[in-house]
């Protein structure tokens, strides 16, 4: 991890601040790689061991397990991500503006930061594309919610509906809006690299063009939400 970037994370997610230590961040830096080739079903501590010359047991003083390792990466992702989103849209008065620029720099996060040389972003959004779904797609999401894991994914989602409440005020759903934004930046992705015939985005300038319809034609909207007898007007 580039040292001169500090991203204070919740510190449920790990046993010891891997930022801390010489070993620490080579943790995260070769983990980084070794995910990013295996997959996280193939990952173990033992061959990261091995990749690093170091033991399993000095990496566990670290992390509990390979899962709480993810949610760590992860979570460092999206912190940065909105790092990059408040540098680049503190001076942008409009909210309109400071929405594109949030989105450009969603469609735009899978590229590698050369400002940042201990850290490869692109492979760690690979990972985030592929990945970060399992950080909370399991039974334990609900504890894991109320010890904050997810804090840093929802911080970023709330100042980008923080932003959509500001352009139309009336617009009933922002959070839903935003969530739905940040899951289709990665997912459209995933769908072109993999499964094209699910997505029309195959550059980054498409999936910008599709987020930014998806967003401003939804903002437009300004009628009040239907309710079920607008659905079904024959139903007493």
């Amino acid at each position: 991890m580039n040292p001169q970037l500090r991203i204070t994370l919740n510190n449920k997610l790990y046993l010891r601040d891997p930022q801390e230590t010489e070993l620490g961040r080579r943790l995260l830096t070769e983990s980084i790689r070794l995910i990013d080739e295996l997959g996280l079903e193939h990952f173990t501590f033992r061959k990261l061991a091995q990749r690093m010359e170091s033991t399993e047991a000095s990496l566990y003083r670290y992390f509990e397990n390979k899962h709480r390792l993810l949610g760590y990466l992860v979570s460092w992702y999206w912190a940065w991500v909105r790092y990059q989103i408040r540098y680049h849209t503190h001076n942008v008065p409009d909210a309109a503006q400071r929405l594109r620029l949030m989105l450009s720099i969603l469609t735009r996060a899978h590229h590698d930061d050369p400002a940042t040389s201990d850290l490869d972003e692109a492979a760690l959004y690979r990972i985030v594309v592929h990945e970060a779904s399992k950080a909370y797609l399991t039974r334990e999401v609900d504890q894991d919610n109320q010890a904050g894991l997810f804090r840093e994914y929802k911080r970023l989602a709330a100042d980008m509906a923080a932003v959509v409440q500001e352009l139309k005020p009336c617009y009933p759903f922002p959070h839903a809006l935003v969530s739905t934004l940040l899951e289709a930046a990665r997912k459209q992705l995933f769908f072109a690299q993999h499964l094209p015939s699910l997505t029309d985005s195959a550059a980054d300038t498409d999936r910008y063009a599709f987020l930014e319809g998806l967003a401003f034609g939804l903002c437009r909207h300004t009628k009040p939400p239907l309710g079920p007898a607008d659905f079904f007007p024959g139903n007493p």
